[in-house]
């Protein structure tokens, strides 16, 4: 009798199979990576992942092609890496109206009011994006994996982007990247779990604890990304973590200057 598993167990779930897209992205399968940048974005602009949304949508079909093993939890879509996840703003009948995009793609629109949010059918349109500040980005860390505990790899990337925020070369005491050398020194020491210190431990108000803030830019993301992989084993950046939300604030920020 034949070991070959259906086809249908082994095809990955593509872009296409769970949005209205065409173009390049509609059959590229989704990657773990693309949903935690999609759920990065989401907290930064809509102040939480939205339920039933694009980001969480991903989440679902990556976890299927991570099950499947078609995909691995590190893996990310060209066309996301290229283009990356934007989520632009505009007001409508004094509503508020998201619209989502994923390598270019528009994958969902939202309004809210008071509120609350309700996801419509995505048509494209031109919207003003949302401008994102190191501060903002940093606490949507503590939306996305708040839970985590606190290790070096985080605490340099937090570093390196308070660092360019102020200016300053320097650990500044009583910041933020100070706080997070003291969790991660903490943490690797401690063996219980429920004793380490979390990422929302740290990065809570994480805005009104720098001296300085300004918008994200795209160096201040490759620095956080950079400084993240040099202090992880697996050299890889966590999904949702520090340096993939620098990386969404600064695509979301990129979209207002073209």
């Amino acid at each position: 009798m034949s070991q070959e598993q259906p086809k249908s167990q082994q095809d990955p779930v593509k872009y296409g199979d769970i949005f209205q897209v065409s173009g390049e992205i509609a059959s590229k399968p989704v990657a773990p990576k693309d949903a935690a940048t999609a759920q990065a974005a989401e907290s930064i602009a809509l102040g939480q992942v939205q339920k039933g949304g694009p980001a969480a949508v991903m989440q679902s079909a990556a976890d299927v092609n991570v099950r499947r093993g078609v995909l691995r939890r590190d893996d990310v879509t060209t066309a996301t890496r290229q283009h990356g996840v934007s989520i632009s703003e505009e007001d409508v009948g004094g509503q508020r109206v998201f619209t989502e995009a994923v390598g270019g793609e528009v994958v969902g629109r939202y309004v809210v009011a008071e509120q609350k949010e309700e996801t419509i059918d995505p048509p494209l349109s031109a919207l003003n994006p949302v401008i994102v500040t190191i501060g903002q980005a940093l606490e949507s860390v503590d939306l996305s994996v708040g839970d985590k505990p606190v290790d070096e790899s985080d605490a340099a990337a937090i570093q390196a982007v308070e660092s360019r925020a102020t200016g300053l070369n320097k650990v500044i005491p009583g910041g933020v990247a100070s706080e997070a050398q003291s969790a991660a020194k903490h943490n690797a020491r401690t063996m219980a779990e429920d004793k380490k210190i979390k990422v929302r431990d740290v990065l809570a108000n994480a805005t009104s604890r720098l001296p300085d803030d300004r918008a994200v830019t795209k160096e201040d993301a490759d620095a956080a990304v950079g400084a993240e992989l040099r202090n992880k084993m697996e050299m890889t950046t966590y999904p949702g973590g520090v340096a993939a939300s620098m990386v969404a604030a600064a695509n979301l920020n990129q979209q207002q200057q073209t």
